[in-house]
């Protein structure tokens, strides 16, 4: 069966191994310690060829997340492209300070909607297609992302986003346009691309105040659920799934529900990305949300972008820093 047709079953192939650049995240940190298995900018910029440490040489953090995921098992080599970050400044600075080669990327999912993490993506693709010889890459978004949309300031008034790349601008950069709404597997089943998230816990009720307006642009009205979010797992042999959840406005542990419920018995191993917890109504949900990750027993924590340092010091407060391991730009994770 195809790679990328739908099922109702999904059966990952084991990797043996997953590799994780991280591009765009909202945090540079080239000071703290690292455990095994992940490596920090300064070492990565000198092997691509910086000869002294400057401000020029480093990578550029700012809000947003771009995360580049290549999955290996025997000779089969796999990369995934998942987000973009917000600009194309982000996406060209630091993927030539960290020598990646972009050409590489066989497919890329947009998460969902928000600029965030889709601004970078006409760049993204760019960079793919001049390295690849010109190849269309698929690009797997979903209806539900090309909503206009913003939120409500403190003052009562409406402050718009940046529309997301829209399928015609893609294709012009050289997309193959997937924009369907459903789970698939992608790059011989070694990922998995999920469908609309399940909402089934009582407290992680999506972002209040977020907003998407008319289809005829009289107006707007509440957007909090943001159903166009997707993940993307991969299944690592003798470890189990790693769960890339890029923003987790579906709330973290609906996220992961969601994977275990699908996957049973292979556990989950780890999640990476931005599990929303920043802000008045993210943080109101910290306590809770830390307790009921306890239930998946995770073994790798990487909280990255929109987590936010209060739910970043409660997770290693519960799981400690052997287990949770903030994210940072330009660093590189194996599993």
């Amino acid at each position: 069966m195809s790679a990328d047709m739908l099922r109702n079953e999904p059966a990952l192939v084991p990797l043996d191994a997953a590799e994780v650049y991280v591009l765009v995240d909202n945090v540079s940190d080239i000071g703290s310690s690292v455990p095994a298995g992940v490596t920090d900018e300064i070492p990565l910029l000198l092997k691509a060829g910086a000869k002294e440490f400057a401000g020029e040489t480093l990578c550029c953090a700012c809000w947003g997340l771009s995360l580049l995921v290549t999955g290996r098992t025997g000779d089969c080599v796999h990369s995934l492209l998942f987000d973009a970050g917000p600009e194309a400044y982000a996406i060209d600075r630091n993927v030539s300070r960290l020598g990646v080669d972009l050409g590489r990327v066989e497919a890329v999912v947009l998460s969902h909607g928000h600029t965030d993490h889709a601004g970078g993506l006409i760049a993204a693709l760019h960079h793919i297609t001049q390295e690849n010889g010109g190849r269309p890459v698929p690009v797997y978004v979903n209806p539900g992302m090309f909503e206009h949309r913003g939120e409500y300031n403190a003052d009562g008034s409406i402050l718009p986003y940046k529309d997301v790349p829209n399928p015609a601008e893609l294709r012009q950069a050289g997309a193959h346009v997937v924009n369907e709404s459903g789970a698939r597997l992608l790059l011989d089943d070694m990922f998995y691309l999920s469908g609309e998230i399940p909402r089934v816990t009582s407290y992680e009720k999506g972002v209040p105040g977020h907003l998407k307006q008319n289809a005829d642009g009289s107006g707007w009205k509440p957007d909090p659920w943001i159903r166009d979010e997707r993940f993307v797992a991969v299944n690592v042999r003798n470890k189990g799934l790693i769960v890339f959840s890029a923003c987790s406005h579906a709330g973290i542990v609906n996220v992961l529900m969601h994977a275990r419920e699908l996957f049973d018995p292979v556990p989950i191993y780890g999640v990476m990305g931005g599990l929303h917890l920043a802000g008045r109504a993210g943080e109101k949900i910290i306590s809770q949300t830390v307790e009921d990750l306890r239930a998946f027993d995770p073994k790798v924590i990487v909280p990255g972008h929109c987590t936010g340092w209060r739910a970043t010091y409660a997770l290693v407060d519960a799981f400690g820093d052997k287990v949770v391991v903030p994210s940072a730009v330009g660093r590189f994770h194996e599993f």
